[in-house]
């Protein structure tokens, strides 16, 4: 089969989306119109200033919260890093304990790195093969210390889904029979337009989003904290955002944050009946044609368009490398550290060896792809993976 014609094949959905023309729309005004300081009185600094509590107003319907449980970030990083060091901060004089997952983006665990430095404690629970983490060994971890339990919604590389609702309810049982308060913080940076994101529903105290992962502007944030919840802010400086992140406003990044968020949601229901399709006709297809091909996170509970496969006896970046050269955009389950390829902190965690871990493929769907790059993909990748397994390196790694 040939490769579709007028554009290149996009499958890298989970790294990055394009910004949807409606928002681009939306922020242009802002860039030049309405490029007020919204912290001055002018009324030119008003109008800016209205932008950003429509937006607040737009995130807080989809989010089922109050407008001012909205702050406005720079992206998934700085809300995960605010989120996690702003409770655990905030709590340190009532404990030093945090329990977090062995798979959690490198926001998550590099803030408890640091967190470890200042004297704080970090449980990091394993998960089973399939990714997912149990509901009864998070309540198990918390203690009489633990101030904050981060758990993400879903995995950025193997599309694993958490239990988050139920971990939550069990920490709150946890908290109340400790006499004690425990925030329960989420990142679910993967999760918006594909899953609910009503807090209400999950029962957490902290979200974190990222706009340029639903269709908006990159260098744009949110972060959802829960009325009355311990927070001591990581920037500071003019008190912007209610004095819990300093910074003159990102007014068209803020704009465009909001809309994007507000179409993913309208377009859920639709946009997770397309990629299921697509996905499930490309994980039979993958197995069906590549041999000893490893399926990798939960076949059910998993983001409906993730998929993970590692192929034994190569690695994965000659095969981005080989995709790419057909222009299909993929990315691979190992991270690229310095000059040498490292296997998947998320991947070892599932018990995968190094080698297997190193030989993965991450393939992430959106609203644009179509069946026809889906059977282009299956008609080049078997035949790219036998390529690569049959050069002498892997023929000396069979022996």
């Amino acid at each position: 089969m040939s490769k579709p014609v007028g554009r290149g094949i996009y499958l890298d959905h989970a790294a990055t989306t394009s910004l949807r023309p409606e928002v681009m729309e939306a922020m242009l005004p802002y860039f030049t119109e309405y490029y007020g300081n919204p912290s001055s009185l002018h009324s030119l600094g008003q109008e800016a200033r209205k932008a950003i509590d429509r937006s607040r107003d737009i995130v807080a319907s989809v989010l089922s919260c109050r407008a001012s449980e909205v702050i406005f970030t720079s992206g998934g990083t700085e809300s995960d890093n605010a989120a996690v060091k702003g409770a655990s901060l905030a709590l340190k004089e009532t404990g030093n304990h945090i329990v977090t997952s062995a798979i959690e983006h490198h926001a998550i665990l590099h803030s408890c790195h640091q967190l470890e430095q200042l004297g704080f404690e970090i449980t990091y629970l394993p998960v089973d093969r399939f990714g997912q983490v149990d509901p009864e060994a998070v309540m198990d971890a918390v203690t009489e210390r633990t101030v904050l339990v981060s758990i993400m919604y879903a995995n950025n590389e193997i599309g694993t889904v958490q239990q988050i609702p139920e971990i939550a309810h069990r920490v709150r049982s946890r908290a109340k029979g400790l006499q004690r308060t425990i925030i329960v913080h989420t990142d679910a940076v993967q999760a918006a337009g594909f899953l609910d994101l009503s807090v209400h529903t999950l029962g957490v105290d902290m979200l974190s989003l990222s706009a340029h992962k639903f269709c908006g502007p990159k260098g744009v944030g949110m972060l959802y904290v829960k009325r009355g919840t311990p927070f001591l802010p990581m920037v500071v400086g003019g008190g912007q955002e209610r004095e819990r992140r300093s910074g003159t406003e990102n007014i068209p990044g803020i704009v465009g944050a909001a809309i994007a968020l507000q179409l993913a949601e309208q377009d859920r229901e639709g946009l997770v009946a397309h990629c299921e399709s697509l996905q499930s006709y490309l994980i039979e297809g993958i197995q069906e044609r590549i041999p000893n091909a490893v399926f990798n996170g939960h076949l059910q509970q998993r983001l409906p368009n993730n998929i993970h496969f590692s192929f034994p006896g190569i690695e994965g970046e000659p095969v981005l490398m080989g995709l790419d050269l057909m222009d299909i955009c993929a990315s691979s389950g190992s991270a690229c550290s310095t000059a040498s390829l490292e296997p998947s902190h998320v991947l070892t965690a599932l018990g995968l060896t190094a080698d297997i871990a190193r030989s993965s493929l991450r393939l992430t769907l959106g609203r644009d792809n179509t069946r026809e790059e889906i059977d282009f993909l299956l008609d080049v990748l078997p035949d790219l993976v036998q390529r690569l397994r049959t050069l002498p390196s892997f023929a000396s790694a069979r022996e």
